[in-house]
């Protein structure tokens, strides 16, 4: 019934709790599912402690944040199985979180000069409620919430964080590819890359494929062109990389509707995605040995 690799909780940027995204998985009758958020052990935890729910079986997973300095874009990628205790993991993570809490706090400042009902303090509720990091979605939906927005993502909210001009837009600074990339190795997790099409990565995607440093690329995403999926099925041809798929599931925290369970990978390709993560703990306990 195959299953549904890349969905988001009240842990980083979506809008819904961890447990009740299992249930959505088996109403959609989907066999498995990956709680991906970002930079975040919590859904690996998660998974590692509830290897099934609601007869859907977990993935550990988490999404980890990039920058493509050569080419100035932020970049993706999905990380399968990875050891939960490794130090390298949990180092990024925490400086993460550290990042994304100070430049959306010095947003939240400034929107409470626009708007005096705002507090930075609601935000910060709302992000304890969950991964206790917060978002640019964190804030918007206090202002919703308050009546105070249009929406999550809507003309609002690119008024307020648009790349050109977002009048309370900070970003935080992202750790370079090969630093990211390394430390899915260190947690001898799965490296696929994650919707090349959202921040035009095709072009990067293929050096890496080429250079083996991927094991996978994510292929069925709502914003995955039909040119982009066929270029990347060649890739995943070529190279014998893994392929995925997922929603990108974030409930009402999305600019468009996009049900839990809409894309999705097939038996096939999980139990490849599977296997994948069994060799590289094999293969990392003989190399400790």
């Amino acid at each position: 019934m195959a299953g549904d690799l890349h969905t988001h909780t009240t842990w980083s940027d979506g809008a819904l709790p961890a447990p009740l995204l299992p249930k959505l998985a088996a109403r959609a009758g989907l066999d498995w599912l990956a709680i991906t958020d970002h930079d975040s052990l919590l859904p690996v935890e998660y998974a590692c402690e509830h290897p099934a729910a609601e007869g859907v079986s977990l993935i550990p997973a988490t999404e980890l944040t990039a920058y493509d300095f050569d080419r100035g874009r932020q970049v993706h990628i999905l990380c399968y199985w990875p050891d939960k205790d490794c130090p390298e993991l949990a180092a990024h993570c925490h400086t993460m979180a550290a990042r994304r809490n100070a430049v959306c706090t010095q947003s939240a400042k400034e929107l409470e000069e626009i708007y005096p009902q705002f507090r930075l303090e609601d935000a910060r509720r709302l992000a304890d409620a969950g991964g206790g990091v917060l978002f640019k979605s964190t804030l918007m939906r206090v202002l919703y919430e308050y009546g105070l927005a249009d929406g999550i993502y809507q003309q609002d909210y690119k008024a307020l964080f648009g790349k050109k001009g977002g009048r309370v837009l900070h970003d935080p600074e992202y750790e370079p590819v090969d630093k990211v990339l390394a430390v899915i190795k260190a947690a001898r997790g799965v490296a696929v890359f994650a919707h090349p099409s959202v921040y035009n990565s095709m072009e990067l995607v293929a050096e890496l494929a080429a250079a083996g440093r991927i094991d996978g690329v994510e292929i069925e995403h709502p914003r995955n062109t039909p040119e982009d999926k066929e270029i990347l099925r060649r890739l995943a041809g070529e190279y014998g990389l893994v392929t995925t798929g997922g929603t990108d599931f974030h409930g009402l925290h999305a600019g468009k509707t996009r049900p839990l369970g809409t894309c999705r990978a097939t038996d096939e390709e999980i139990g490849r995605l599977n296997a994948l993560a069994r060799e590289k703990k094999k293969q990392g306990e003989k190399n400790s040995k």
